[in-house]
């Protein structure tokens, strides 16, 4: 089974978490916020009070057997990037890194991340579609001029 780390536990973090743990996956989260470690620990396969800005303290564990990482820290893009650097370093296969500005992707890419997600404006762009063609109920793009559409059938 593959196994999930989710570093970062804010409402995209958590929610990925979550989303992972309902579908029966095995999830690790790493948080600064003991609140949040506490109430995501019911829920999830392990849930740590861990502060990544700390170069250390991701070395501290052992992560490289992890399939897939994804870092949602949003406040701190210094975080992000030692995160990516040593988790690859340590092999996770996959990092998924969140990003807030066209920057911050560029930067996240070229220190290793291999998939960056920009939460507010995909989900914006979903609304939207949504929104012009009401018999569309969601919309994701999986490449330029291309998508997959969940429409309302007649």
């Amino acid at each position: 089974m593959k196994q999930y780390l989710v570093i970062g536990a804010g409402r995209f973090g958590s929610a990925v978490a979550v989303t992972l743990s309902k579908k029966g996956k095995e999830v690790m989260v790493l948080d600064k916020d003991e609140h949040v470690v506490q109430r995501l620990s019911e829920i999830v396969t392990q849930a740590l009070q861990v502060d990544v800005s700390d170069g250390t303290a991701l070395s501290s564990l052992e992560l490289g057997e992890m399939d897939v990482a994804i870092i949602g820290i949003g406040n701190s893009l210094e975080a992000s990037i030692l995160a990516t650097m040593q988790l690859k370093e340590m092999g996770v296969k996959t990092v998924v890194a969140k990003a807030t500005t066209r920057s911050d992707k560029k930067i996240l890419s070229r220190v290793g991340a291999d998939r960056i997600v920009f939460p507010e404006r995909d989900m914006g762009e979903r609304v939207a579609n949504s929104l012009v063609s009401p018999t569309i109920f969601d919309y994701i793009q999986v490449s330029p001029g291309f998508g997959i559409v969940e429409t309302k059938v007649p």
